[in-house]
């Protein structure tokens, strides 16, 4: 039978999700954070893991490459794949948040310019919020635009706030929870339901037993 694919995501949160995976009972004997490899099987070929960036996560389960995906729900909401999300592993909790200069204000602001490594999630917020938003997609270092007057605000993962506060910002309102979720291909889900339901059972039961 054709193994069960799972796309991991690589960085920070990959070495949590590996030690639930064994916790459930899951190993992947070869598996090494620093190893150039890609593909691991568990040792009796029932589960492959891939392991990609986080961003090609829900394209890569979207598309059917890999039955589950790993990634944060930042990721996944970026991504606006077409993919079911299925539980909550409360691997890196954060959240995502607008931030912006204790002065600046949304009130009743109809347009508003926003940077931010995440344009469909900031998108989204403010549209539901009736406000349009033009947005400036940055890599990193988010929290300069608008300190210089590239953006109104920013919308960015946050964790502890520290680096806001050191650059003179402050969190002006949270738009969602984020933590690491497990996906699952829609087909997949279907056609292969015993074997990813067990899959999810055994790391549900892992998680418990965490608590």
């Amino acid at each position: 039978m054709k193994p069960i694919t799972i796309a991991l995501a690589k960085g920070r949160t990959a070495e949590s999700t590996i030690s639930l995976l064994e916790n459930a009972g899951i190993h992947f004997p070869e598996f090494d954070p620093t190893s150039r490899k890609l593909i691991f099987h568990t040792q009796d070929q029932s589960v492959s893991l891939i392991c990609v960036k986080a961003v090609d996560v829900p394209t890569y389960v979207e598309n059917g490459a890999a039955d589950i995906g790993v990634a944060g729900k930042d990721t996944i909401l970026e991504s606006q794949a077409d993919v079911y999300e299925l539980l909550d592993l409360k691997i890196g909790a954060c959240r995502f948040a607008v931030a912006g200069k204790p002065e600046t204000s949304l009130g009743d602001a109809h347009q508003i310019t926003v940077a931010t490594k995440y344009p469909n999630v900031s998108r989204n917020h403010f549209l539901k919020k009736g406000i349009m938003a033009e947005t400036i997609k940055l890599n990193g270092s988010v929290e300069l635009a608008p300190l210089i007057g590239l953006a109104d605000v920013i919308v960015d993962i946050v964790e502890t706030g520290t680096t806001l506060r050191e650059n003179g910002l402050e969190v002006m309102e949270e738009i969602e929870p984020v933590s690491t979720r497990l996906i699952v291909n829609k087909a997949s889900f279907t056609t292969r339901s015993q074997a990813t339901h067990d899959l999810i059972h055994k790391l549900q039961s892992a998680m418990e037993v965490e608590k």
